[in-house]
């Protein structure tokens, strides 16, 4: 079915989108603008959403805004933003209604006339989608990046060439309930997160096999050898799995082993780099390339897949270098809103940084976390909702007493920033990690990473 005829069998529908924000507002725009009757469902006033709300009105959208904006859901289509999973209790009334729920994503999967190469996991699947889509460009394919990343795909159905490759990031909101095939499934790893929104961490974990659950016997599934949860997401695998690790051969795959990264191939196995060529910092960026490497496996020589590890400088906001003033290096890792990524983040520094710590509560425990800080960085700095939680997790860790970490608690973001870069000598990192979502403070960590970086660059 191409887009222009999914369109015309829905055009006599009534179709309400919630969340008019980066992956549904074009949805809404396209359907406005091939005649469809459109509600556009938000938490935000129409003051608040600006220009696009001046267009979506002059398009033709209703709205259905604020404090009210779930109430009433009847229509026949309900597209879903991410973020409001299925089982939220206006969504689970309008389907008992008869409504039919679904997502921009969704959608796209029925409709991409090309291969696809879809990641999940709790941690780096952003830079690891974004590797891929390197490889890939770099061994000269038309490449279409998006899904959680970058830029909503649907809109672009009709400009893809079967030639083409998309390459999907896909969160466990975007996942849950989620009917997809795509050729090769990424899971790079799987820790609690979202505990704040899904029913409990079994609901996470199921959410993120529907990545793989409908693929044929063709298809591929890439696991992390290394993961907990590899032995239960393989028993349910429909399709060839192939696996990545740092801590032993698989049979089919990519490993490391004495600073080498393998692929192995049964009994084969045969170089593709030295980590130490890697110009991403980390032990969680050589697993990242480790997935990568193995996902685009038949489609990329490893010439390529070294050349491009060597180049690739990293995505924005994960552990980004944003300057060095007077000795002191600051780096802006925002996208670190678990304990697991705040915890790789300082595994990656060559030396103790001081740390920024704190946000928005996503009912994870900092219990390991505690215990990373207290034997990994020089002083604390925490700021945001959780600021109490993380100081009981670390003083409360047994590597605590004789640590000698100062901690300090800041209520203001950039005053918090200010006094990390007051106590910051020639030779330290001032590392942003905030191990928490951004929430109680900012619409995502984009923008709280850019307010980092602006705090960072108008120091003198």
């Amino acid at each position: 079915m191409t887009l222009d005829e999914f369109i015309a069998s829905i055009r006599d529908k009534s179709i309400a989108v919630i969340g008019i924000g980066v992956s549904n507002s074009p949805l809404v725009e396209l359907l406005l603008r091939h005649g469809c009757h459109v509600t556009a469902c938000d938490r935000h006033s129409l003051a608040e959403m600006g220009e696009e709300g001046e267009l979506l009105e002059s398009l033709g959208a209703e709205f259905h805004l604020e404090q009210d904006y779930l109430e009433g859901l009847d229509q026949d289509i309900i597209f879903r933003t991410p973020g409001l999973l299925p089982f939220e209790r206006h969504l689970e009334a309008a389907k008992k209604r008869g409504s039919i729920i679904t997502s921009e994503m969704e959608v796209f999967f029925e409709l991409c006339p090309c291969r696809t190469i879809a990641v999940t996991g709790s941690d780096g699947k952003t830079t690891t989608s974004t590797i891929i889509a390197r490889l890939l460009e770099e061994a000269g394919y038309t490449v279409r990046l998006g899904g959680n990343i970058g830029r909503p795909l649907l809109c672009d159905v009709p400009q893809m060439a079967p030639t083409d490759i998309a390459v999907l990031e896909l969160s466990s909101f975007q996942l849950h309930s989620m009917n997809c095939r795509p050729d090769v499934a990424v899971i790079t790893n799987i820790s609690p997160n979202h505990l704040d929104k899904h029913k409990d961490y079994q609901d996470y974990i199921d959410a993120k096999e529907n990545i793989f659950l409908h693929q044929g016997p063709k298809d591929r599934l890439v696991l992390n050898m290394d993961d907990a949860h590899t032995g239960y997401y393989r028993g349910m695998a429909p399709g060839r799995v192939s696996y990545f690790s740092d801590k032993a051969r698989p049979e089919k795959g990519v490993y490391c082993e004495d600073g080498v990264i393998y692929r192995a191939l049964g009994e084969e196995c045969r170089p593709i780099m030295k980590v130490s060529e890697i110009r991403l910092p980390g032990e969680h960026n050589v697993l990242n390339y480790m997935a990568a490497f193995e996902a685009v496996y038949g489609l990329v020589e490893e010439e390529i897949c070294r050349k491009v590890a060597m180049e690739f400088e990293g995505v924005e906001h994960r552990l980004e270098h944003v300057r060095t003033l007077r000795g002191v290096e600051y780096i802006n890792d925002s996208i670190g809103s678990s304990p697991t990524r705040t915890i790789s983040g300082l595994r990656a520094m060559k030396t103790k940084p001081i740390l920024i710590a704190g946000g928005y509560d996503k009912l994870i425990p900092f219990d390991e976390l505690g215990d990373e800080i207290c034997q990994r960085a020089k002083k604390l700095f925490l700021t945001g909702a959780t600021a109490q939680k993380i100081r009981d997790a670390v003083t409360g860790s047994p590597f605590y007493p004789g640590s000698g970490l100062e901690i300090e608690t800041v209520e203001d973001f950039k005053e918090t920033i200010l006094a990390a870069a007051t106590a910051a000598e020639s030779g330290d990192i001032v590392l942003f990690s905030p191990a928490c979502a951004s929430f109680d403070r900012f619409k995502n960590f984009e923008e709280r990473g850019r307010a980092f970086k602006q705090t960072v660059m108008e120091l003198e």
